[in-house]
């Protein structure tokens, strides 16, 4: 386990480390520059031409060509030049994909729901065999306990080595693989990476609205201006990611680590809380999409098991 475990880390750092980013429009004295309509720092590395005046007139300023960019609404996965494998990838058949999705929906917000809806659902048989590895570790759970009382005050090395021979008997009688249940938790990172690059990268979702609100425009920038509907995101945000762990729940081979589960869990609910406080509203509308999806189909699970 520990082996497949550093080959997944080691890939993921492999991408990261091929991978582009997004870079900031800066003025003479060296200092970001803001979008007007926004409020938000202006990306500089966008992948096609914006189509509002003010904000093609702001690139021209500062002295970013941006005339042999394609406009959004006729960008292909091959335009523009290979920016490493990251981009090329990832990103961009991302961008395609919102692309052409808004287009259909003539509207970019619903474009990054019906887009997360549709990535998740390619990735359900995925995302069904973590949830059935959750499944299975609570059904296991009691003999796994029982194991763990068994050696509760042993410290000897040989019963050590039994008692770690008869959790992976448990795991082999519930054919409970632990590593196909972390599969879809190592997707989820550089799929929010590539969604955050996209969102920032394509002028057609930052210039966009959806409802009431810019896809563009951070809670924190909204609330410096007197607009706090836009906490509306954060509490969304918070409470799909609280929801949707709590349906996954933190189950260990112990109790230290369950406990030390719960308490990573706790860490991540608090740190993508704060997170979404500075991130685009069109970002959090594909993380409460995603989780959504997740509580849907955990809900739709237990409902088939009953």
């Amino acid at each position: 386990m520990k082996n497949k475990t550093i080959k997944l880390i080691v890939a993921s750092s492999l991408i990261f480390l091929l991978s582009g980013c997004v870079t900031r429009v800066q003025d003479v004295n060296k200092k970001p520059v803001t979008d007007p309509i926004t409020g938000q720092t202006l990306t500089k590395n966008i992948l096609c031409q914006p189509e509002l005046l003010a904000t093609k007139q702001l690139y021209a300023k500062n002295n970013v060509d941006i005339t042999a960019l394609p406009k959004c609404s006729a960008l292909t996965i091959s335009s523009n030049n290979y920016e490493g494998i990251w981009t090329t990838f990832f990103v961009r058949p991302l961008v395609w994909l919102l692309v052409q999705m808004g287009n259909l929906v003539k509207n970019y917000g619903l474009a990054i729901i019906l887009t997360t809806l549709l990535i998740r659902t390619i990735m359900s048989p995925i995302t069904k065999k973590s949830a059935e590895q959750s499944d299975k570790m609570k059904i296991a759970k009691p003999e796994i306990d029982a194991i763990e009382k068994k050696y509760k005050n042993v410290t000897d090395k040989n019963a050590m080595m039994q008692k770690s021979n008869e959790i992976a008997m448990v795991y082999k009688k519930h054919n409970i693989g632990i590593m196909s249940g972390c599969i879809f938790a190592v997707i989820q990172l550089p799929l929010f990476l590539a969604y955050y690059e996209a969102i920032v990268r394509l002028p057609a979702v930052f210039e966009e609205t959806f409802l009431w609100f810019n896809l563009g425009t951070t809670p924190m920038k909204a609330i410096t201006t007197g607009q706090y509907q836009y906490l509306i995101f954060v509490i969304l945000v918070a409470a799909a990611t609280y929801y949707s762990f709590k349906m996954t729940g933190a189950i260990g081979a112990n109790k230290e680590q369950e406990n030390s589960q719960k308490t990573m869990m706790t860490m991540m609910i608090v740190l993508i809380f704060v997170s979404s406080i500075f991130l685009p509203a069109g970002l959090a509308l594909y993380w409460i999409t995603n989780n959504a999806f997740t509580i849907g189909q955990n809900l739709f699970s237990t409902w088939r098991a009953k």
